[in-house]
């Protein structure tokens, strides 16, 4: 049924429930049940699904019992077996996953204190990679090489 109908949630037990688990597609609907729900059921725990950063600080600060973004999850997961398949031992997989996942819950707080850009030194956008790369990159087609060749030279007529 539809959620964002009061009778529809009745019937489906919703004052007798719980826990209530709202996992629907597009934030306008998502916001409206999560709303009806706190209104209707205060005494259900209400756990979301948010589409994205911003929903996911709005819900919080609107007292949800829990929030969980719909891309982050996997994104995270995803990239501790990206690195697995790389090489990396499972150990350091979850090292640097477990830093990627305490970065941004100290972050999403920040936020939710200030403002979506706060927190932003949390953010692991740094020059060096998390695992050393196993060789020095080459230029691997000739335009590559010419182009930096070409660079190395214009730099040496500026000496």
């Amino acid at each position: 049924g539809d959620g964002r109908r009061l009778d529809v949630l009745r019937a489906a037990g919703a004052d007798k429930a719980e826990l209530i688990a709202v996992c629907t597609d597009g934030r306008d609907t998502t916001n409206r049940i999560a709303e009806l729900v706190q209104a209707s059921f205060p005494n259900a725990l209400l756990g979301v699904r948010s589409y994205d950063r911003q929903q996911s600080i709005d819900l919080l600060n609107k007292d949800v019992g829990f929030e969980l973004r719909e891309t982050l999850e996997s994104a995270i997961v995803f990239g501790r077996m990206a690195l697995e398949q790389l090489g990396v031992d499972a150990e350091t997989a979850a090292d640097i996953e477990a830093e990627i996942r305490q970065r941004d819950r100290e972050r999403l707080n920040l936020q939710r204190a200030g403002d979506i850009y706060s927190g932003m030194e949390k953010l692991l956008a740094t020059p060096e990679p998390l695992v050393p790369p196993r060789s020095a990159p080459e230029r691997l087609n000739p335009e590559a090489r010419r182009d930096r060749d070409a660079s190395d030279a214009s730099e040496t007529d500026l000496v």
